[in-house]
């Protein structure tokens, strides 16, 4: 977006910089946990290497992991692991700003975009080493896409087809042909960028497909003409085009999303509370200024085909979700994460309500100030004061003072969920701490002492962190990971593994703690062998638990009489 007033260069500079700082607060927390431990992992392989895993798993993330792949070749890491999200993070909230400053004024703008940056749920996810923050990104840029295209459509009806009428006759035709042609030059680059970001954005996750929804929406609330409602649907049949293989891939790979359960009653007030704020004290104003921009959702735009913030804002942040939900009720796809991007359209409505605030209480100033001014000439007195200037409030312009009033009042918005980015900030916010693990392993293990993962999927933690496993035997381990094309590594057979631990004494397992459950049963024969040879000829001698991993020593049972 090219920036033309200083104004908003500002509404959008500033939010960028406000998200960059609170993403950059505590991202090197300590630890990695499971899905970031993937993302390191696999990243950090040979590109034919990843290219192999994603034919049997993961193939909906390939794209991230092919972008993150030079990130962390420069230097493997937890901060390298997060900076693409905080950048992106910090992107997206700028690119709220820039939205909101292009669909009303510059101070709605800074307002939106430095709600985004305040809301925990964009600074977690600012710190994840996951895709979602650049999905969030790619969603914002597209939007601010879609409302340059349909400007750059408007402006170019018509522009090489007119002839000069009324005397301007050959010489208007030579005269409006170029600049008919520049119009729709315009307009076809506009359309192929909004369809190239979303093709990209789609390909990082294929859930941000819903977003065409949402965009097809806010053409219907505009009322849109033919034309642009054309245009649009070639750009998104491309984008489709483009998912049309991943989708393919990605359906045969469904046990991937096995975990996933219908969402609940009160799945729509978490999201609520996670798209604006988890305590009252801010979720009550936002909602009332959300319902301030909606006093009348559906009325129609000053001008047909003109865009509005709600046209625009609420689509987004009602949509995605709405028909994610929907679908899991049935067929379980429902995470909060993979919605995160919708969270752009609250900022924007709270911002306009905002906005209708500040226009009714200047209406009502304006009207005071006439009356009262009304009453001064009726009794003769003068009423060129300096101060009579409506637009002054003691000195200072209204604009500038209901600006910094907003801001003011977004700061205590961020003050009163500082504990809750605080908690964020701690690794035992995750569902586990895979650094944890390893350095309890380095602590009790020597070298030489095997190990065996309960599922394998516990290897994860050997894979991100392998110092804290070193020296020490893999017993199930047939093929390591990045080999044989998988996430966790492919184990021997059942036959196989019963004769390696019959040679054993002692052995450490890390477990996941459903693992260790009577009520698991896996499928996989060689994870039966695990659970069936352990519990019957060793028991438990020594335990390090932490959340998601459990870490114990086992010894042979002594041989009975």
């Amino acid at each position: 977006m090219v920036v033309k007033r200083p104004q908003v260069a500002v509404a959008v500079l500033v939010p960028v910089l406000v998200m960059f700082g609170i993403g950059l607060w505590g991202i090197d927390r300590g630890g990695m946990w499971r899905d970031e431990a993937v993302t390191f992992q696999v990243a950090r392989r040979s590109l034919p290497q990843i290219w192999q895993l994603l034919h049997s798993v993961d193939a909906v993330h390939g794209l991230y992991y092919l972008l993150m792949h030079p990130v962390l070749a420069v230097h493997p890491g937890e901060v390298a692991l997060r900076l693409p999200s905080l950048c992106a993070a910090a992107a997206t909230a700028g690119l709220v700003a820039a939205l909101g400053a292009r669909l009303a004024r510059p101070r709605v703008g800074l307002w939106a975009g430095l709600l985004y940056a305040v809301t925990p749920m964009a600074g977690h996810f600012a710190q994840e080493g996951r895709s979602y923050a650049l999905v969030a990104a790619g969603v914002a840029a597209s939007t601010l896409l879609l409302a340059r295209a349909v400007t750059a459509d408007a402006d170019g009806d018509g522009g090489g087809g007119q002839g000069g009428s009324g005397g301007g006759g050959r010489g208007g035709d030579q005269e409006d042909a170029p600049v008919g042609r520049l119009a729709r030059h315009a307009r076809v680059v506009g359309w192929c960028a909004y369809g190239g970001v979303v093709a990209v954005t789609v390909l990082l996750h294929e859930f941000a497909v819903l977003v065409l929804i949402a965009h097809a929406a806010t053409l219907a609330l505009a009322r849109m003409p033919r034309r642009v409602w054309r245009d649009w649907a070639c750009a998104a049949g491309a984008v489709l085009l483009v998912l049309l293989p991943l989708a393919l891939i990605s359906s045969g790979q469904a046990e991937q999303v096995a975990w996933l359960r219908p969402p609940g009653g009160g799945t729509v007030e978490r999201l609520l509370r996670s798209f604006t704020g988890p305590t009252m004290l801010v979720l009550g104003p936002y909602l009332l200024l959300i319902a301030l921009a909606l006093r009348h959702p559906f009325t129609p735009p000053a001008r047909r085909g003109e865009l509005s913030v709600p046209t625009v804002a609420l689509p987004l942040l009602l949509l995605p979700p709405a028909v994610l939900i929907v679908v899991s009720r049935h067929w379980p796809l429902y995470d909060d994460r993979y919605v995160l991007y919708a969270l752009a359209g609250a900022p924007l409505l709270a911002a306009a309500g905002a906005e209708r605030l500040v226009l009714a209480a200047r209406r009502a100033g304006l009207a005071r100030c006439e009356t009262e001014g009304l009453m001064r000439g009726s009794g003769g007195a003068p009423d060129s004061a300096p101060d009579s200037d409506p637009a002054l409030v003691r000195g200072v312009r209204v604009p500038y003072a209901a600006t910094l009033v907003g801001v003011l009042a977004i700061t205590l918005a961020f003050v009163s969920q500082l504990p809750v980015l605080r908690e964020d900030r701690d690794p035992a916010r995750r569902p586990d701490n895979l650094a944890v693990v390893s350095a309890a392993a380095a602590q009790r293990m020597s070298p030489g002492d095997p190990v065996l993962f309960l599922p394998s999927l516990g290897r994860r933690s050997a894979l991100a962190y392998p110092k804290g496993f070193q020296g020490t035997r893999d017993i199930a381990l047939e093929e390591p990971a990045p080999v044989s094309g998988t996430l966790y590594g492919r184990e021997t057979g059942p036959d196989e593994l019963r004769r390696r631990l019959a040679g054993l004494d002692r052995v450490w397992v890390v477990a996941e703690p459903y693992a260790l459950k009577s009520a698991w049963f896996p499928s996989e024969p060689t994870e039966r062998v695990k659970l069936t040879v352990v519990g019957e000829e060793f028991v438990p001698r020594a335990e390090f638990v932490r959340k998601g991993s459990i870490l114990r020593l086992y010894v042979r049972r002594a041989p009975t009489m």
